[in-house]
């Protein structure tokens, strides 16, 4: 029997390495997947360290001829057994909710895009093969009204749907989708270092951060145990 791959898409230093490391953990061999090659050698020996067959493949997730590239290269490895798809959104510039115009609304759906192109590249072997998953994280507007997030509650909101929908659909088909619903400063992730950085900028992060440790360990339960769709992880209260 083949070493199921775990395919980690939108890797950073927080809780995409934490994914990595988790699934890695319980027997997958991980294809970690960033738009930038720079970190890769740094990972790969982490999980190395750690007695993690794994791969780094580049792909910036809103280029779709890249994505699908490394899609294509990991399944030369063996086949996708679970997906992540953890990506931050890719829109630069928030815009409040009330001062929202169509293209902006639209241009915050560029970060779902690709989480849709991930499980149409996985699903077919997924449920041909009966087993597998998928798994997505997204932000706390997807539940909790955010106006200052503007275009990106959005987005939130949409892929979280699509996430408790594929799940619905799959449930008996014996493939897995779940979602993450995160909200706070994910430590060792690089928006975490970002804020720290500058407190005067970003106020005090001290009781908004979360530990992307467990938040994989929930993960795996989750994929592991099937029960629910969804956890969701709030650092930031109301």
């Amino acid at each position: 029997m083949s070493t199921p791959v775990a395919a980690i898409i939108g890797v950073g230093p927080g809780l995409g390495m934490s994914m990595a490391r988790r699934f890695g953990r319980a027997g997958f061999r991980v294809a970690v997947v960033s738009r930038g090659a720079d970190r890769h050698d740094g990972y790969l020996a982490d999980l190395a360290d750690r007695g993690i067959e794994a791969t780094a493949h580049t792909a910036d997730v809103t280029d779709r001829d890249r994505l699908a590239e490394a899609l294509a290269d990991i399944t030369k490895i063996g086949d996708i057994d679970f997906a992540y798809y953890g990506p931050g959104p890719t829109t630069q510039s928030i815009v409040p909710i009330t001062d929202l115009d169509i293209p902006t609304a639209q241009s915050a759906f560029d970060w779902v895009w690709p989480a849709v192109q991930v499980a149409q590249a996985v699903l077919p072997g997924m449920l041909e093969r009966g087993s597998g998953g998928l798994m997505f994280a997204g932000g706390l507007s997807s539940v909790r009204p955010m106006p200052m997030l503007g275009q990106l509650a959005l987005a939130a909101a949409a892929l979280r749907n699509y996430a408790l929908t594929l799940h619905t659909a799959m449930a008996d088909r014996g493939v897995y989708a779940g979602t993450l619903t995160i909200g706070g400063l994910v430590e060792r992730g690089d928006i975490h270092a970002m804020v720290t950085a500058d407190p005067a900028k970003y106020g005090a992060a001290e009781g908004h951060t979360l530990d992307p440790d467990p938040i994989a360990d929930t993960a795996w339960e989750m994929y592991n145990s099937r029960e629910r769709a969804e956890t969701v992880f709030d650092a930031l209260g109301g």
